[in-house]
């Protein structure tokens, strides 16, 4: 049997999945061709200028030093300046219950058993190159009370959709548990929070969540599944504004030129493009705590060769889990710098993190579980480029932890002059503690009046 099971897998790696690698539909010249009539009328042509400059505004100019306060803030924590002490286990918080949060973003508001009274705490915690996003923290509390998504382009009162065109600041919660078919992508306005704590909230079975050219928005809290391709057609994408759309790409989270977005605690699969892409000049963003199964291609950040504006790009992955059946693109990026912090690696068919077109990846202090495919240990691939070219792209790896005949090709000049302090360089390898920084990754039951 073991026999026939590695033949089994040896035939789907061989056969199956060559027909999967560059799948990503926004990696096809079609994609683009089909998509710029409808952006490049003088409606999209306005918001992309304005994105443009709020995405230059959140760019920074020296990406290693909000990575090196990131891993200041985990060192600390771990080691609490004290080689002696451990500081990962809960604490007594709140009404005798443990407080269970074990990595610097959910200490700053899981503890507090008043967090369903004080949401907008939660804006306070974001670290990482989205460090700055607030989301709807300036506007009021929306309630949505139904979970129906009929009218694309006058959405009822008390439906998400209707909470995400609003055009001021709002923070949006939810009355109860609900599932929400969405008919066509879910297109947002800048400065949202969509807020699922206390409810479980969970978008399937339809189109994705569109994040284009706005800024200044958290996702929190909710489970994206089985998302599939919107067809298109009249959508609202503002209060004052509904126009004319393509065919929506089926990726659960689409980031396109937007800036200060903060996805957390948000559990994925099994969507028709990807999980997560990023793309289009998009920067200032974070990733962090989430729980991600059940798909290819999961994160595509960078879609173009042929589009440097990414060299802007700067992205923060911390504290997530990349779980069960999972193929590769954790993520692949083009261009940018991509901070890789304290993620658990547990399961991967192809590769973990791959890239081209010389992006900087730092992976820190992440734990990577290599499968038993024996052709499959390599952590790292670089795309279309010779060996003396690639060789030089700057892709380092500190205190990672390798498992199972898992390894890393590292690349590019030495982190010798790294700003950080010896504070910041943990010497027990971080690595090992990953199970612990990880373990509530996804979204979270949390009950009101107790912690999270």
């Amino acid at each position: 049997m073991a026999k026939l099971y590695h033949l089994f897998l040896l035939t789907f790696l061989v056969v199956i999945i060559p027909t999967l690698v560059n799948a990503n539909v926004k990696e096809e010249d079609s994609y683009w061709d089909n998509l710029f009539p409808f952006i490049n009328d003088t409606y999209w042509r306005g918001k992309a200028l304005d994105a443009e400059k709020a995405n230059n505004r959140a760019y920074t100019p020296d990406p290693y030093a909000v990575s090196g306060n990131m891993t200041s803030t985990v060192s600390e924590m771990i080691i609490g300046g004290d080689p002696g002490r451990r500081n990962l286990g809960g604490q007594k918080m709140g009404r005798g219950r443990p407080c269970m949060a074990t990595n610097p973003i959910d200490r700053c508001w899981r503890c507090d058993p008043n967090w369903g009274t004080n949401r907008k705490k939660l804006a306070n915690c974001v670290q990482g190159f989205g460090r700055k996003t607030t989301g709807g923290k300036a506007g009021p509390i929306y309630m949505v009370t139904d979970p129906s998504d009929n009218d694309m382009q006058n959405p009822h009162p008390g439906t998400l959709r209707h909470a995400v065109t609003r055009n001021g600041p709002l923070w949006i919660i939810f009355a109860g548990s609900m599932v929400i078919r969405l008919n066509q992508e879910l297109i947002m306005t800048s400065d949202k929070t969509i807020d699922g704590r206390g409810s479980n909230v969970v978008i399937a079975k339809g189109a994705g969540i569109t994040i284009q050219f706005i800024r200044n928005v958290i996702i929190h809290g909710i489970k994206i599944f089985d998302i599939q391709v919107g067809n298109g057609g009249l959508i609202r994408d503002a209060e004052n504004h509904f126009g004319l759309r393509t065919r929506s790409d089926g990726d659960g989270i689409s980031v396109f030129g937007s800036s200060n977005v903060w996805i957390d605690h948000v559990s994925m699969r099994n969507c028709k493009d990807g999980l997560i892409d990023v793309i289009m000049g998009s920067t200032a963003i974070t990733i962090s705590n989430c729980h991600f199964t059940d798909h290819n291609e999961a994160m595509l950040f960078g879609a173009s060769n042929d589009y440097d504006g990414d060299k802007k790009m700067q992205i923060t992955l911390a504290f997530n889990h990349f779980g069960k059946r999972l193929i590769q693109r954790m993520p692949r990026c083009r261009y940018g710098f991509i901070h890789v912090l304290n993620n658990d690696y547990t399961h991967w068919e192809m590769y973990a993190i791959g890239g081209s077109q010389n992006p900087t990846i730092i992976s820190e202090g992440n734990r990577f579980i290599a499968p038993n495919n024996p052709n499959a240990k390599q952590i790292t691939k670089r795309d279309y480029s010779p060996e003396a070219e690639w060789k030089n792209w700057q892709w380092r790896s500190i205190n990672d932890v390798y498992m199972n005949g898992a390894f890393f090709v590292q690349g590019g000049p030495v982190l010798a002059n790294r700003p950080f302090s010896k504070k910041d360089m943990i010497k027990s390898r971080p690595g090992t503690y990953v199970g612990r920084l990880t373990r509530y990754s996804g979204s979270l039951r949390c009950r009101m009046g107790n912690p999270c």
